[in-house]
């Protein structure tokens, strides 16, 4: 038996918290329901986390009360699950205030209450937030509104945006030990040349005999980077500051993702990428009614990538003229044929939803598979390149010694 800490509604609609012993999770919903409760959010509980321990990191955790995708997750299935158990959307929202956890998604969802009351669509109000609700959130709730199944297509939209977000955090979790491995190892060479070296500089200062070639280089890099290191560090942060600068323009946002495209290895990473969110993206609209042309301008604006977003557009004028969406495609080099044999397949049996989330799932999985592969070699390869780095200080080092041997006394 587990221990599960629930946020459930009474049938008043009054919020209630606490813990229950269950085998799983579906037996903990069960025992909710027949105590005549709505769940909202069940999880295992977490033991020996009461007191001043819990207090300091509600504390830390209220410094940063920016809305994060993560909340914007839970909200739209907690939402979702009110909406599926019949709870009015005023009275699920009123709920949704006392389970959010951040003050400033609070003050958020309090005004999106306050403007339904006043007469507005849940879509409308949502949407004077865009910082936190983005256009795509949007248009699937206005989809839902108009189809009468808002239920279904916030269960669609929290799966995908889970399902986007957990991907994400795969990638961002598969490259911290690479980062960390540069960041170690880059400290360790500036303490090698700025502190260890100059104290033998000093000791083959005094030599008469010509040290070789490799230490000479090495101290003399040694020098003028302890001497210039305010410059160099400068310097750094100018062409750092130039080149953000640059980026931020059209004309540089362009250009750098156009270069990572082209760039080996990465570019194929980054194509799988784009192709399941645009597949995913797609698919999610599509299944909870979007027209497709509504559909394809948004995914337009989700793509991150502007070269790929670009062709988009030629896709979406051709489909508006009356083309299916497999033919543009397909003339993309950016989709594999897999993917739009799979696209062909959904749109002559009415299934396009569907496949396009197939094609989703298998890119991301061939997305991670690649990021597992690059990280797999990424790592050896810095540990190796450190390790030549560091042998070539102590070679040359131990060159210049091994030559005081041989000076007459």
């Amino acid at each position: 038996m587990s221990t599960y800490s629930y946020k459930a509604t009474d049938p008043a609609g009054k919020l209630v918290t606490g813990t229950l012993e269950a085998a799983e999770e579906k037996e903990a919903v069960a025992s909710l329901q027949s105590m005549r409760y709505i769940p909202i959010r069940i999880s295992l509980a977490t033991r020996n986390r009461i007191g001043p321990d819990m207090d300091l990191t509600k504390r830390v955790a209220s410094f940063f009360n920016r809305v994060s995708t993560k909340d914007v997750v839970v909200f739209t299935q907690d939402l979702s699950t009110l909406l599926e158990a019949g709870v009015p959307v005023d009275r699920a929202l009123a709920i949704l205030i006392d389970v959010a956890e951040k003050d400033r998604f609070k003050d958020v969802i309090r005004d999106v209450l306050k403007s339904i009351q006043g007469g507005s669509y849940l879509s409308n109000a949502l949407a004077k937030y865009p910082r936190v609700f983005s256009s795509f959130f949007v248009s699937m709730v206005r989809a839902g509104e108009a189809g009468g199944v808002l239920d279904d297509v916030l269960k669609r939209l929290g799966a995908f945006l889970e399902s986007s977000q957990d991907f994400k955090d795969y990638i961002k979790s598969a490259m911290v030990y690479p980062i960390f491995l540069v960041f170690v190892g880059g400290i360790s060479i500036i303490i090698l040349l700025t502190f260890v070296l100059p104290k033998f500089s000093v000791i083959f200062s005094d030599m008469r005999q010509t040290i070789p070639l490799s230490t000479r280089f090495l101290l003399g890099f040694s020098a003028a980077l302890k001497t210039y290191w305010p410059f160099i560090l400068g310097g750094l942060g100018v062409i750092y500051f130039l080149t953000r600068r640059y980026i931020r323009t059209p004309a540089g946002s362009l250009k750098l993702d156009q270069y990572k495209l082209h760039f080996p290895i990465a570019g194929e990473l980054v194509k799988k990428i784009e192709v399941a969110r645009f597949a995913r993206t797609l698919g999610t609209l599509t299944q909870s009614g979007v027209p497709i042309l509504q559909a394809l301008n948004l995914v337009k604006d989700i793509i991150g990538n502007q070269v790929i977003a670009g062709t988009l557009g030629n896709v979406y004028k051709r489909v508006k003229e009356g083309e299916k969406l497999s033919r543009p495609l397909g003339e993309i080099d950016m989709f594999p044929s897999l993917a739009i044999q799979m696209i062909t397949v959904g749109e002559e049996t009415g299934r396009l939803g569907e496949m396009l989330l197939r094609v989703a799932e298998n890119y991301e999985k061939v997305a991670r598979d690649t990021v597992r592969r690059l990280v797999s070699f990424l790592e050896p390869a810095m540990i190796l390149g450190m390790g030549v780095v560091v042998g070539f200080i102590v070679i040359s080092m131990m060159m210049a010694i091994f030559s005081m041997n041989e000076m007459p006394f």
